[in-house]
């Protein structure tokens, strides 16, 4: 009815402003506690860190719960030409992958999941005060990775809801879990390049 598809497009307004009022929050609050790491003796680094992994999971919670509550399984909305909402179900890894695979990737995802979130936890804390961009990075994909594997231990799937799609081809739905994985993962590719490029000057 009319009166969904008002209530879909102001959540999803309110929804985008959420998500990105806390995530320029979180970068100006690391800015302003690298500005002045010089003159004030700041709080542990890795708490920064941290605290963006845990403005990705609260995110990630959030819209999937809103989608949970406003859609039912398999419903979307039309946005825009290339963008839908959607209610999907994931029981595979990121993207789709996987998904189809009879059951047992429920518990092997969700042993990996939490064997990467401890190794990017532990690599946070030992993080040189230099490599901000690794840091960030790596924070970003700890946030995702919780974001799903709460979804998975909780739910047994992962609930997707973000629909590009063109000239009838459709991209495999994602989250804001997977969003955030996908970008730490350039930016940690973007770091190895400078990195190594620094070392070999």
């Amino acid at each position: 009815t009319q009166r969904q598809v008002n209530a879909c497009a102001v959540g999803t307004s309110l929804m985008t402003w959420a998500v990105m009022s806390n995530i320029q929050k979180s970068a100006a609050a690391a800015l302003a506690i690298l500005a002045v790491r010089e003159k004030v003796a700041p709080m542990p680094r890795v708490l920064v860190w941290y605290a963006i992994a845990l403005i990705v999971l609260i995110a990630d919670q959030l819209t999937k719960a809103w989608i949970v509550g406003a859609f039912g399984y398999g419903e979307s909305t039309f946005i825009t030409a290339f963008f839908n909402l959607v209610r999907a179900h994931n029981y595979g890894a990121a993207f789709s992958f996987l998904s189809d695979a009879g059951g047992w990737q429920r518990y092997g995802l969700s042993i990996l999941s939490a064997a990467v979130s401890v190794t990017i936890a532990v690599w946070l804390a030992r993080q040189p005060l230099d490599r901000w961009m690794e840091s960030a990075a790596l924070a970003l994909i700890l946030g995702g990775a919780l974001g799903n594997l709460y979804d998975r231990v909780a739910l047994g799937y992962v609930v997707d809801f973000l629909d590009f799609h063109w000239s009838g081809r459709h991209f495999p739905a994602f989250n804001v879990a997977d969003a955030a994985i996908s970008v730490g993962a350039v930016l940690l590719l973007i770091d190895a390049f400078f990195h190594r490029d620094g070392e070999g000057q």
